[in-house]
């Protein structure tokens, strides 16, 4: 076990790296103008990283699995407090995969998976943003037919 007190540099540096990462990915979503951003994947990466670094080295005996597990549970609650149900649409679905997607780096961060965890977070941030105007044009038409059907069953209600 390690004496908390005096922590390795490693370990100060994992949650540095994951707050970093959390950042990045969460400053594509306030220029987007959308919530859980900056300061919220921040602290999320930051975190789910200490949980991590606290399973592997604070608490031995093979908990290291259940506090990930919990982690994991813990960030499905907040997404799932991101959902919001409108008419025919479900909101905030990209907001609740992004609270996962970066408890799921700060995770990495924190066993020392840095490399997964950098290459995951620019894969990530640049298919938000690549796809973004794609994504925007394919929900576009998917409304119009979905309008364009709404009127059809309307009309045939109506005879």
């Amino acid at each position: 076990m390690i004496d908390l007190h005096l922590l390795p540099w490693d370990l100060y540096s994992r949650i540095l790296i994951a707050g970093f990462l959390g950042a990045m990915i969460g400053m594509e979503r306030d220029l987007s103008g959308r919530p859980a951003g900056l300061r919220t994947n921040m602290i999320i990466a930051i975190s789910s990283c200490l949980f991590t670094i606290l399973s592997l080295y604070a608490f031995g005996g093979g908990v290291v699995d259940r506090i990930a597990s919990n982690i994991v549970v813990g960030v499905g609650f907040l997404g799932a407090g991101a959902l919001m149900h409108h008419k025919t649409q479900v909101l905030g679905l990209t907001t609740a995969a992004d609270i996962w997607l970066v408890a799921a780096v700060g995770m990495a961060v924190g066993a020392g998976f840095y490399s997964i965890a950098v290459f995951v977070s620019v894969v990530s941030v640049a298919g938000i943003v690549l796809l973004g105007p794609l994504s925007h044009k394919l929900e576009g038409i998917g409304q119009a037919r979905m309008k364009k059907k709404h009127q059809k069953d309307h009309k045939q209600a109506a005879k």
